[in-house]
């Protein structure tokens, strides 16, 4: 069962999201920041992450080149309800990061990591 990282500091998009993951056949390791999320992704691994990029008191684009940084093949899905998120795709770190706008419904969701995962397979990333 692939295991996915989920970084949003609001509960209720975290539920969602795992309950989404859950239906669909993925274990889901829900963190509510930043340095929750690191602290998960350091100790388990993952074969990608849902992160939010306005994290209350923490910019989540810092987090995902972080995570990058350590492993720079992670498939990533980048929601944010505040602003469009096109500028993700302009810096090299964040290459291949799909854009999700909150609200979005289970069927965006999916479809979003069915086109991160499809990105991964074609770049010859393994991805479940």
């Amino acid at each position: 069962m692939p295991r996915v990282l989920v970084i949003d500091d609001q509960s209720d998009v975290r539920t969602m999201i795992g309950i989404v993951l859950r239906i669909n056949h993925f274990e889901a390791v829900e963190a509510d920041s930043a340095a929750a999320g690191l602290k998960a992704f350091e100790q388990f691994s993952f074969d990608f992450a849902i992160v939010d990029v306005f994290l209350q008191g923490t910019n989540g684009v810092d987090l995902i080149v972080r995570m990058r940084e350590r492993r720079p093949d992670l498939p990533v899905v980048a929601i944010s309800g505040m602003t469009t998120l096109d500028f993700l795709t302009e810096s090299l770190e964040l290459s291949n990061v799909v854009c999700l706008q909150k609200p979005f419904r289970p069927n965006e969701l999916m479809a979003a990591i069915e086109r991160v995962c499809a990105k991964h397979r074609a770049a010859g990333a393994a991805v479940a």
